[in-house]
Order: structure tokens, then C-alpha cells, then sequence
């Protein structure tokens, strides 16, 4: 493969393209328009498909290599989980002016009460030297108008497997902010018809915060434990950025007195 996008003749159509589009850039400025218009779509198109390629050569490029699942665990954790959205690449990478309900990838969903979003949500690459997951997610919010904004980060069906109220379950995140803010992290837990909620203030004067939710302070009832999922609550988020480098979870038994 290496010698297929380095042979001779991929090197020759390589010059002759960048010479050619060289050329057209260069005359841009005194094209007339429908051969501007025309042009201005192929470039485009072409666009598209360069940045889908750098996109996943940065991914596959750059450490800390996508897929990773390594972090720091508390001792006797019997199930650790990083989302996929901090793992690997997602679709949409990224959304302008992000309506409520939108999803990125397979397990966060973005939900809001405003009437024009000017929000911006986007996966971008870590290379942080002290970075552990491959990717973060960047939040802009310009003008908000509304009462909330959440993050919803569905957990995968092993986390509520074997599930007892004697587990405590810890939150992990790396966290960036250009101003102060408040996060707040809800963990629900469905069983049956009913939904058991804790709530925690996110610790926000250290990078790196964690949270844990105590089980053995709500009324789980352990043999019918269906799904959990946290919300990632954010007060006041007018005119600021969030960028969220890292989210994990791990769960293990509290120790037996």
C-alpha cells in the first residue's frame, strides 16, 4: 500500500494536481462568475474529501492512539468504561447552531430549551502530551437563551449488570473552561418504572475532577436494574467554552465494615 501513494506515477498526477489547482486559485481573482460558481463546487467537493481524510489520518496519527481505553482505576473496580465519543471518531464530528436531541455518536445527545441556538459542539483530536483519551468534546456557547443545557451520556448495558446498591460508581473528566462555570453531574439509574437519581457538583478547581454516587443512599431495586445514564448539567454557559478532554466511568463494591 505504502508503495502505491508513493510510486512514480502517483508522484507525477500529485505535482500535475497541485499545479493545476495552483493555477486556478491564482486566477480566481479574475474568473468570470459561472466559471467561478462551477469551480467553487468542485473545490468544495474536493474539500470534503481531504478533510475526511485528514480526519482520519490525525485519528489514527496522533497519540494518544483512538480506541484507547486506558486510564486510572479505582482498586477492586469490577467495570470501567470510556464513552465513545472520548475514543474514537464519531458522526457528526461537529454541529453549528446544535437543536436539542442532537446526537453524536451512539451515547451523548445534547438537549437545550433555546429558541435560536448558538451553540457550537464539536469532537476534536487530544495531543496533550498528558492526555489519555484520544478525543474531547469542544462546547462554544455564544448568546443563550434558554433555561438549560445538558450533556445526556448514555452507559452501555454492563454498567447495570450485577448492579447493587453497595457499588459506588465514580465519574472521571479532564475539563477546560475560559471562565468560571458550574457543572453539575446527575447519575440515573431506571429500575422498573422507577428512576433513582444522585446528584454532584463537579469540583472544577483542578483540571482533573471526579465524582462518586453512593448507591447505598437511594432505593435501587437491584433485581430489576434495567439501564443508567448520567447528565452533565451546565449553569450559566452564556458567552463561554467548555471543552471536555475526558469522560470515564468506573464502578466498584464499597468495602464491608
Amino acid at each position: 500500500m505504502a508503495k502505491s501513494v508513493n510510486g512514480i506515477l502517483d508522484r507525477i498526477l500529485q505535482k500535475r494536481v497541485m499545479h493545476r489547482w495552483g493555477g486556478l486559485a491564482d486566477r480566481a481573482a479574475k474568473m468570470d462568475l459561472a466559471s467561478l460558481r462551477l469551480l467553487r463546487g468542485r473545490a468544495r467537493a474536493l474539500r470534503r474529501q481531504l478533510d475526511r481524510l485528514l480526519f482520519i489520518a490525525d485519528g489514527r496519527l496522533t497519540l494518544p492512539l483512538v480506541g484507547s481505553n486506558a486510564f486510572q482505576k479505582p482498586l477492586h473496580s469490577d467495570w470501567a468504561y470510556r464513552p465513545q465519543l472520548w475514543r474514537g471518531p464519531v458522526s457528526p464530528p461537529g454541529v453549528a447552531a446544535a437543536e436539542t436531541k442532537a446526537m453524536f455518536g451512539d451515547e451523548v445527545t445534547l438537549f437545550h430549551d433555546c429558541k435560536i441556538s448558538e451553540l457550537t459542539v464539536r469532537q476534536v483530536r487530544n495531543t496533550h502530551e498528558n492526555d489519555l483519551a484520544p478525543f474531547g468534546l469542544r462546547m462554544d456557547v455564544f448568546r443563550f437563551d434558554g433555561s438549560f443545557l445538558s450533556l445526556v451520556i448514555d452507559l452501555p448495558p454492563e454498567a447495570v449488570q450485577g448492579l447493587k446498591r453497595k457499588h459506588l460508581v465514580r465519574m472521571n473528566a479532564v475539563v477546560e473552561m475560559e471562565k468560571p462555570l458550574e457543572i453539575f453531574a446527575r447519575l440515573n439509574v431506571q429500575h422498573g418504572p422507577n428512576t433513582e437519581q444522585l446528584v454532584r457538583e463537579l469540583p472544577l478547581h483542578e483540571s482533573e475532577v471526579m465524582v462518586e454516587f453512593d448507591l447505598a443512599y437511594t432505593k435501587m431495586n437491584e433485581k430489576r436494574v434495567e439501564r443508567a445514564w448520567v447528565d452533565l448539567i451546565f449553569e450559566g454557559p452564556e458567552m463561554s467554552q467548555v471543552i471536555l478532554r475526558d469522560v470515564n466511568f468506573s464502578r466498584r463494591p464499597r468495602a464491608e465494615v
